[in-house]
């Protein structure tokens, strides 16, 4: 069968490949299911990996099948599986366990060994292939509405994970009742979080750098939330207006955004920081001041990766309910599809250089 895979190491390696097809009988005491992968959503991970940033092979092979945002419908399922059945829709979770204590009670996504398993970017292979084979556990099912955006899942369930942890953490507070919230970042993730966090009956501002007209900001105004350019309004300004903001959600990938939103914070606020930087950028800020408001408003910053199998069935329901509670704005993200595995090239041009592009996903099959 087919695959996208790349050598990891080497930038620009992405190509296609011919894999063995998996089969049930891989995972033992009859608890495999074979699914037959739909739809892949794509994202600057899947850049990344091919230029080489990171990423790994699976032990013993020297390449790597990308896709970590999966859909598809099961094919099969071994004599003891009976959570799932042939013909349900279901998206996969990404990251596998390790051995650490978090690894071994399920929450996968806060392992504190070194080493991660996650398919699709670590030592794991993708779902950007024909078929793939997997547990139970790690594959959550779709309600049969959904199928249309169900290739969404995967980012939403990081969202609903550093939401959900901001509320978990002011449960100190014993009654936090959050009013207003900013989403630094208007793509996929950050359009998602503002639609969860909508549905919470917050008010949200989201910050991107492109001036209207502009589709994100069309799509956020058609949910209640007000868009925001940074080219024309900085945090602090939006903050001083619109705020003080109860939960920040950073996904930018900018970290200097990150010590603004520190800044800016309410008091007994929650700062979520979901997107990965890199590089070594430094710059200056007050730290006596972010130092001091941090003390005094008994404010939070934590940090948020990846999601385990609670964030994908809570991000079923809350895609459910958006589906009822704003028809079709789910749909309107999903802007550039590619037909086929064998169109790797466009795949990554639109990744690439497609500035208008909300979600890129590869239409790997027909239901």
């Amino acid at each position: 069968m087919k695959a996208i895979a790349v050598l990891p190491g080497k930038a620009g390696s992405i190509h296609l490949k011919e894999v063995p097809k998996p089969s049930t009988q891989e995972i033992p005491n009859g608890r495999g299911v074979l699914v037959k992968v739909l739809q892949v959503g794509v994202d600057g991970t899947d850049k990344e990996i091919n230029a080489a940033e990171y990423g790994q092979a699976p032990p013993g092979q020297d390449y790597l099948i990308l896709g970590h945002e999966s859909f598809g419908r099961v094919e099969a399922v071994g004599p003891n599986v009976t959570e799932l059945r042939p013909g349900d829709y279901v998206a996969a979770t990404v990251r596998r366990p390790g051995s650490s204590i978090y690894d071994q009670i399920g929450t996968y996504d806060m392992t504190t060994d070194d080493t991660y398993f996650e398919r699709g970017i670590n030592l794991r292979h993708g779902f950007l292939t024909e078929y793939y084979v997997d547990e139970p556990e790690y594959i959550v099912k779709v309600p049969q509405g959904l199928q249309h955006v169900g290739v969404l899942m995967e980012p939403t369930s990081v969202a609903e994970k550093g939401i959900v942890q901001a509320y978990e953490i002011q449960r100190r507070l014993k009654v936090w009742k959050p009013r207003r919230a900013a989403v630094l970042g208007t793509g996929p993730l950050g359009l998602i979080a503002t639609m969860l966090l909508r549905l919470r009956g917050l008010a949200v501002v989201a910050l991107g750098r492109t001036r209207p007209p502009y589709l994100n900001a069309e799509l956020l105004e058609k949910i209640g939330a007000r868009y925001v350019s940074t080219q024309d309004v900085t945090l602090t300004k939006a903050s001083a207006e619109y705020g003080p903001f109860d939960l920040i959600l950073e996904g930018t990938g900018f970290s200097p955004l990150v010590f603004e939103a520190m800044e800016v914070l309410a008091k007994n606020g929650v700062l979520v920081m979901v997107s990965v930087t890199g590089g070594d950028r430094k710059v200056e800020i007050p730290a006596d001041k972010i130092n001091l408001g941090f003390v005094l408003g008994n404010k939070v910053a934590v940090g948020s990766v990846n999601a385990n199998r609670e964030y994908f069935e809570l991000g079923a329901k809350d895609l459910s309910q958006a589906e009822l509670e704003y028809p079709g704005w789910l749909s309107q993200l999903l802007t550039h599809p590619v037909n086929g595995l064998e169109n790797y090239k466009e795949m990554m041009r639109l990744l690439t250089e497609e500035k208008n592009a909300i979600k890129v996903f590869v239409l790997v099959a027909k239901d």
